[in-house]
Parts: structure tokens; sequence; C-alpha cells
């Protein structure tokens, strides 16, 4: 097929550019030219166009009068690409996100406060009388409806965090620097156990690949991807810690006082996150071909060797002033706080096990203990 790929130099892009001609599609990618990735192969096997879709008519001088078998749009002004791309493709791919599902961006954006969980490709959208405040949302949302308004057969991915080479927000970050500079003390929000569905960015080309080895079968269709398995933040700090010889302190603070988690965090609530990929397991046979742990150790290795000697653009978008000092101030206000709050007393100590096994007697004290 000739294939056009809009964008092709982000995360998943060149590897959904290198299997598009591993399969013997003819490929030609387009992007504005000032980002140019040695993963791509020569453009005398992948010509590009340089130009720049998110203005209309440089995309259209750009695109001329030709046509193609397949158009993936992964960059761009979507609603503007789809437009003008009417009559030039039979068959669109389009990769937007996750932040289509009431409850991703503002917890009070459903009853009860949160995203459904896991939550499923049609229960995207966005209430009644909210255009106003979620416009961000609203937009992806309407985009995506155009989307299909305008190429009904197109088949739409909603990519979570993607991690993994050349991320475009390393969440992972914070926690990689803390453990190169030897800092014990993790604060997390809420114990570190929040989940955010994430996908490692070959898993996330893999799934994009099946619905085009499977294009009868995933025509008109909606798509989340995530990987198998997804890590509390807890979690993650612990196979940043063991990957870099590491141990973390972790130290638990309500959400609303954990300001230093909010970097990895990437929300301004502890809530999961949560998607439901299995459309994408039973339609199009998905599974991993990376292990989430397998990657993400591949990450935090990426993250060394090539953010560790320039930080600083990656941190101004993450906001981690990386203040150690302020930190300590509340790992001291914490092992104040738990100290007082294991000083108050009670009739009989709480338990959690009467209801199913019944309390017995310790000797070591008046704390209940599972029966045998």
């Amino acid at each position: 097929m000739d294939v056009l790929v809009i964008g092709g130099t982000g995360p998943s892009g060149p590897l959904i550019v290198n299997g598009l001609v591993e399969r013997g599609h003819h490929v030609t990618i387009l992007h504005t030219g000032r980002h140019e990735v040695e993963t791509l192969p020569p453009q005398s096997v992948v010509p590009h166009i340089h130009c720049d879709p998110f203005d209309e008519a440089s995309f259209r001088d750009g695109l001329a009068e030709r046509t193609f078998d397949v158009v993936f749009a992964m960059y761009g002004r979507l609603r503007m690409v789809c437009d003008v791309l009417v009559g030039r493709t039979p068959r669109l791919f389009s990769i937007g996100g996750v932040p289509v599902y009431p409850g991703f961006g503002d917890d009070e954006d459903r009853f009860p406060h949160g995203m459904r969980l896991p939550s499923r490709e049609e229960d995207a959208g966005v209430r009644d009388g909210a255009e106003q405040d979620m416009r961000k949302i609203a937009r992806i949302w309407q985009s995506e409806q155009m989307v299909f308004e305008r190429h009904p057969d197109a088949t739409h991915f909603r990519y979570p965090y993607i991690y993994g080479p050349n991320q475009v927000l390393p969440r992972e970050w914070p926690m990689v620097k803390r453990a190169l500079d030897g800092r014990r003390p993790l604060i997390v929000a809420e114990g570190g156990l929040s989940v955010m569905t994430q996908c490692f960015v070959e898993n996330a080309a893999h799934a994009v690949m099946l619905a085009v080895d499977q294009i009868d079968t995933s025509a008109g269709k909606v798509y989340n991807v995530s990987d198998d398995e997804l890590f509390s933040v807890a979690q993650v700090a612990q196979i940043v810690g063991d990957e870099l010889g590491h141990t973390f302190d972790l130290v638990s603070l309500p959400n609303e006082v954990a300001r230093p988690a909010r970097a990895f965090l990437h929300h301004h609530t502890a809530q999961h996150r949560i998607v439901d990929a299995t459309r994408i397991r039973t339609e199009l046979g998905y599974a991993d071909v990376v292990r989430p742990e397998d990657g993400l150790r591949r990450t935090i290795r990426w993250q060394v060797d090539n953010l560790a000697r320039d930080p600083s653009a990656v941190e101004r978008i993450l906001e981690d002033p990386f203040d150690y000092a302020a930190e300590d101030q509340l790992v001291e206000l914490h092992r104040r706080f738990v100290a007082d709050c294991a000083a108050v007393g009670f009739r009989a100590e709480p338990g959690l096990t009467s209801g199913y096994y019944g309390p017995k007697p310790n000797p070591a004290g008046d704390r209940r203990s599972f029966r045998g």
C-alpha cells in the first residue's frame, strides 16, 4: 500500500514506520522537518514531506494533489487534518488520547467522583453543559467525532501515558534523578498506591500494527491501548531503585500536601485513571511484546544515558524543583505527626480479623491475629 505517516518522529512513530516498511508498504512521512531521528529508514527508502500539519495552507501545499491508500494521523491538528484528507485516502488511522473519559481531567466531572474504573471505549464523552469547564477535553472529544464523520471506516487509538526512549513527559525522571543523587526519602501521595494506564512504546506500536494487519476488522473502531500489567507509583519507585541499585524510603503524605509527588503523579488528585483494553485484546489479539517491567527498566536506563547530562528542559516541563531542603521539612513533619498519632490510646486496639476468623489472644500484646 501507499502509506502516508503524518508525524512519525515521536516515540512510537519510527517503530510504526519501520513496521510498515518491513511489511512491504511504500511509506512517506510528513512532518515539519525540525526534528529528524536516526531510527527512521533513509530518505531514499522513506521520503519526507516537510510542511506544518498544524497550518491548513502549509498542509495542503505539502500534500499537493497526492492521494494515499492509508494515512496515519499521529501529529498535527486532527480536525483540520481529517477534513483535508477527505477524498485523498479511503483509510485513516488516527492517534488520540485517554483524556476523553469523564473524571480523567477533573474528578468532579462525574458521579461518583473520578473515572469509571476501568473506563471502556464507550464511556468516553463530555457531560451535558460541561463544555465551558472542560474545554480541552471537549475539543479532544469533538476531534474524535469529526474523524468518524469524515472517515467512517477510520480506526482511532486512545494512547495512555507512553513510556520508553524519547518519551515526551518522562514521569520516572524525578525518581531516577533522586536515586542518582542518593536521595533516600521519596515523598508519595496516599502511599504511592495510585495507578494509571500506561503503555511501553513498543507495545503501543504493536497495537497499531495489529489494526493495520487486520484492516477490515479494525475499520470504524476505537481502541484503548494499554500494557497488560500496570504499576502503582510505589511499584515504579521500587523498580527504579532496584535498577539503579538504590533504596527509597517512601514517605506517604495526604495528596493535598504531597507537593513533590505531583511531577510523577501527573494529576492534581491521587485517583486511579485506568482504561479497559479488552476490545483490542479480543478483537485484534493484542498481548504485550515487551514485559512492562523490562520496558520500564529500559526506560530508566535510557533516561540515565540521555537525560542525566542536561535534564533542564525536561525538568522545566515536569516542574520539579528538586528542593531537598523543603522536602526534608515535610519528612520531619510527617515523622512527628505519625508519632503523635501512634500515641493516641484506644480502649481496645482496632482490628481487621474478627469478621472472618475471630480474634485470639496474642501474648506479645493486645493486637489481634489470625486464627490458625
